[in-house]
């Protein structure tokens, strides 16, 4: 007959969760993990508008300076996959200190770059290193606050995730412009060294969190490797080679797929796998993963889209162009904390299917805008923009893990962020090339009927003719000039139908989010606290 004292035994050993931290605690707990994050997100666009400047320095072409990101994307969104083995293999927070010393160190090497091939080097190891702060960071947050104020926690991270994109291109042009592009890489340094201290003094593994690998996964890592490598040089580079008509690219789809279903099927009957697929079976875990993909492709897209569109067309400077985006950016910083605030009292379905509503009525007012478009004419549509954003992702990134078991929160978060992060890069790879194509299409189908049969043509043409003339030009150089104006304003035209286009297409896959939303659960806090797995 067993004995209550030993009963007692075996339930004392059980593994319990901590208690959350209590008063200002959380708080730093939560301001440590985020200055890593925001670093780490923040590092993908801002290396953007230095890209040209690093063209002079480095003597590379466009073709070839643009593997300074696909670099970092590369080692990036591989460690991300990892991030659950390697916070089981050393622990949470270890691992945590040990990315943001590798991340310093790479921002350090890539400010002193002196030939390209150490600013690769340097970009590697800042992938290497920012891969992993992101779904450590979410899974800590989830963590460290109690149920009652998981909405809350969420605004925090999304405060850093959403606004560290849209301030890049800003920031990375005012940096550019005043003090050189080796300071987009420096400016990580204080920012990095106040977390890493932060994070030494505030944040603990809890007691529930394995630290042990029964034996190395190398053909997962190996697959994993393969395939992601495969898949970004894919996203990032078809564009360039005219996709599918090089057969690289058609090698590339293949490796990618090939090594990618393999991993998939590796990782479901490895005993320790490298990525922990079977937590996706939680439904609000893989739907809020659709929607966070969703949200994330409309954000990256757009901040693709906006300053590609003032520079090219409206002849903006980088610093100008950036700014375009600060109203969505105000607006999102705050209404982010009210909607941490309101997430206990509302139905996520509801919040989540307006959210989306709103990203869809905003893209595809942008997708309609004319050509003599004016800088403050995007205000009020990315301001509503800002709205959707913060009501949509703070409320799918709280309800996709609130029913995951804390001991695979790191797992469930590394794939949830992944999802998120390869929807950036088809938002990178998709826009750029509908821009591309819509450019072309357009432009074939306005100069369709331009001849000099056609009599609306040949008055505008004779009419800049005379014009040119009347102030003292050639009158052969004149009509060279007035076929070049036309030329020219059909080609801007052209690139304009091609941006709405694009936008209109982004607010088209946005719609189906609105109805998975309807799969998400109606309460906003679960019944009861996700039970602590064996």
């Amino acid at each position: 007959m067993t004995q209550p004292g030993a009963a007692a035994a075996r339930q004392d050993n059980t593994p319990r969760p901590s208690a959350a931290p209590a008063g200002a605690t959380k708080w730093l707990v939560g301001l440590s993990v985020m200055t890593g994050t925001f670093m780490s997100i923040m590092d993908v666009s801002v290396v953007n508008v230095a890209l040209p400047h690093m063209m002079g320095s480095f003597g590379q072409d466009l073709l070839t300076i643009t593997w300074v990101s696909t670099a970092y994307s590369i080692a990036e969104i591989i460690m991300i996959t990892m991030t659950g083995w390697w916070s089981t293999l050393i622990g949470r927070k270890h691992y945590l200190l040990s990315s943001m010393v590798v991340f310093i160190a790479g921002s350090i090497l890539a400010g002193a770059s002196h030939t390209f091939t150490q600013m690769m080097f340097a970009r590697v190891l800042q992938g290497i290193g920012g891969g992993g702060l992101i779904p450590v960071s979410q899974a800590i947050m989830r963590e460290t606050f109690p149920p009652a104020e998981q909405g809350m926690a969420m605004a925090i991270f999304s405060l850093g995730t959403l606004l560290a994109p849209a301030l890049g291109p800003t920031l990375g042009g005012w940096l550019v412009d005043n003090f050189g592009w080796q300071w987009i890489f420096y400016i990580n340094l204080p920012i990095c060294i106040f977390g890493i201290l932060m994070v030494s003094v505030f944040v603990n593994d809890p007691p529930y969190l394995k630290r042990y690998i029964g034996r190395i996964d190398w053909t997962g890592i190996s697959l994993l490797a393969i395939g992601l490598s495969a898949m970004q040089l894919v996203l990032e580079r078809g564009e360039e080679v005219d996709w599918f008509s090089s057969n690289w690219i058609v090698l590339g789809t293949i490796v990618a797929a090939g090594a990618l279903a393999g991993l998939i099927a590796n990782e479901f009957t490895c005993s320790d796998p490298i990525i922990d697929f079977r937590v996706m079976r939680n439904v609000p875990l893989s739907v809020g993963s659709v929607i966070g993909s969703i949200v994330s492709f409309a954000l990256f897209g757009t901040t693709f889209i906006l300053p590609q569109w003032n520079q090219t067309l409206l002849g903006y400077p980088a610093f100008k162009a950036g700014l375009v985006l600060i109203p969505r950016t105000m607006v999102m910083f705050a209404v982010i904390p009210i909607v941490g605030r309101l997430y206990n009292y509302t139905n996520p379905r509801f919040m989540v299917s307006a959210g989306l509503s709103l990203l869809v009525f905003t893209t595809w007012s942008l997708g309609h805008f004319p050509l003599n478009v004016s800088f403050w004419s995007f205000t009020p549509m990315l301001a509503i923009m800002g709205v959707g954003m913060a009501i949509g992702m703070v409320t799918v990134s709280t309800t996709a893990l609130s029913t995951v078991p804390k001991p695979r929160m790191t797992a469930a978060s590394s794939l949830f962020t992944l999802f998120r992060r390869i929807a950036g890069n088809v938002a990178y790879a998709l826009d750029a090339t509908l821009i591309a194509r819509r450019s072309q299409f357009h432009r074939a189908m306005l100069i369709h009927n331009l001849s000099p049969l056609n009599i609306t043509y040949t008055s505008r043409h004779e009419g800049l003719a005379l014009g040119l003339m009347r102030r003292g030009m050639d009158s052969t150089i004149a009509l060279q000039s007035s076929s070049k104006m036309i030329d020219d304003l059909i080609n801007r035209h052209a690139t304009m139908m091609a941006y709405n286009d694009t936008l209109t297409l982004v607010s088209v896959l946005t719609l189906p989010g609105i109805v998975l939303a309807m799969f998400l659960p109606r309460r906003a806090i679960p019944d009861a606290e996700p039970e602590i797995e064996p």
